[in-house]
């Protein structure tokens, strides 16, 4: 749940709803949507705020903290970085794969509740995988996007010869 993707669906839904509004008069909304139209799809990811690991470490334990799965930095392999919130915040973020295996499972992931995380694992079969990237009713990020085409481009054909 993204606090910010829930406004703007209230703001997109009812585009009068923050109009004349101050701090003292917008304690509740009048016609909340469901907290549900605040969730989306996105990669496992996380802050880059330890200076003594580096980033593959710490994609390693984003993966575990999250997904429940224990990798190792010989698991993993760069793909690229580039900058996303570039309007906001211009983050740099770095994407990797990884394959996985239920024998690398080691708890249900979910991420940090103490940190206000609440995360749900998905996994999306492969062949429909380019229908989920492309459907817009499902929100995600541009990050979700890229990295199905990228398996598509240079994962899926290799699957497809064994």
């Amino acid at each position: 749940f993204f606090e910010a993707v829930y406004m703007c669906e209230i703001e997109r839904s009812n585009p009068q709803a923050f109009k004349n509004q101050d701090e003292e008069s917008f304690s509740c909304l009048e016609d909340p949507l469901p907290a549900v139209v605040g969730v989306t799809y996105e990669l496992c990811a996380g802050i880059v705020d330890k200076p003594d690991l580096s980033l593959e470490e710490i994609a390693c334990g984003e993966v575990l903290e999250e997904c429940g799965y224990r990798v190792s930095i010989t698991d993993l392999r760069r793909i690229t970085s580039y900058r996303s919130g570039v309007g906001v915040t211009g983050s740099r973020q770095t994407l990797f794969y990884a394959e996985v295996t239920d024998q690398m499972r080691v708890s249900e992931g979910g991420g940090q509740p103490e940190e206000g995380e609440l995360i749900e694992v998905v996994e999306i079969p492969l062949e429909d995988s380019m229908k989920f990237a492309y459907d817009e009713s499902l929100p995600k990020t541009m990050g979700v996007i890229f990295s199905f085409i990228w398996f598509q481009n240079n994962i899926a054909p290799k699957l497809a010869k064994q």
